[in-house]
């Protein structure tokens, strides 16, 4: 059975993280596998290469911002035509790659992300295909990152989206940039403005589930919404804590090897 894809998409500081994490903790709590991809370790093509460039040429600054301890980053928010064309090149063959690896992990011959609880059933389970895949950003971060107003721009959008495979639902957390700025203090405040307007149109051209600055608590609960009717609809069954149960006795009944519990 082919994993449900889930991907969260935003920018820096929405709390992708936060809502990531969470909606794992729901899934393997109804004995569902997740498995864990992010865009940046696990798919861009030439990616020590890339990384270099905005250090050594872009010169931007190492590390995560935190507050109190800003860092000027310098990558993404820097434009130019001639990093325009690169960048529509590079995510062309980032979505190629993504095609790629998403079918990989799917299967059970990719080792699943490692779980930080382990469990008596982990090893066995690591062995198995998963359920869902959740994507730690997705193309479309990198599509947002494109000059949107551009009708060529749009059209290589539609057709990137056409190779990458369709999320059976993708979400962009929206967030009020100054708050998202003071998280995550990385980009400056204007960047931020033309960046989540950016998300927004494109969760319009591509049909992505915007979740609106909230509480924690409210967005976890329009994720878990929309996780559970993408899977009523993907499978046609209502998602249920007794799934617990129904893996526990298939992984009994394909690994011999694998101990009772209790």
């Amino acid at each position: 059975m082919k994993p449900l894809l889930v991907t969260f998409s935003g920018m820096d500081g929405a709390g992708k993280s936060t809502q990531i994490e969470s909606l794992r903790g729901f899934l393997e709590a109804r004995g569902l596998r997740p498995r864990l991809l992010a865009l940046w370790d696990d798919v861009v093509v030439l990616a020590r290469y890339r990384e270099g460039f905005v250090h050594k040429v872009l010169k931007s600054e190492r590390g995560i911002g935190a507050p109190g301890k800003p860092v000027n980053r310098r990558d993404k928010n820097v434009r130019g035509w001639h990093l325009n064309l690169a960048r529509h090149g590079l995510y062309f063959l980032d979505a190629l790659n993504l095609r790629r690896i998403l079918s990989r992990a799917g299967s059970r011959s990719m080792h699943a992300s490692a779980h930080t609880d382990a469990s008596p059933l982990e090893p066995y389970a690591l062995r198995l295909a998963p359920d869902v895949i959740i994507m730690d950003r997705y193309i479309h971060d990198e599509l947002a990152n494109l000059p949107l107003s551009n009708p060529l721009t749009r059209a290589f959008i539609h057709a990137v989206a056409a190779i990458a495979p369709k999320p059976d639902v993708a979400f962009v957390l929206d967030a009020d940039p100054e708050a998202a700025r003071a998280r995550k203090p990385e980009y400056p405040l204007e960047f931020l403005r033309n960046c989540r307007a950016s998300y927004q149109r494109l969760a319009t051209m591509l049909g992505i589930t915007v979740i609106p600055p909230s509480s924690i608590p409210e967005a976890t609960d329009s994720v878990e919404q929309a996780f559970v009717a993408a899977w009523k609809k993907k499978h046609g069954v209502e998602l249920r804590r007794s799934l617990i149960t129904k893996h526990a006795q298939q992984e009994k009944i394909s690994d011999p090897e694998m101990p009772l519990a209790g």
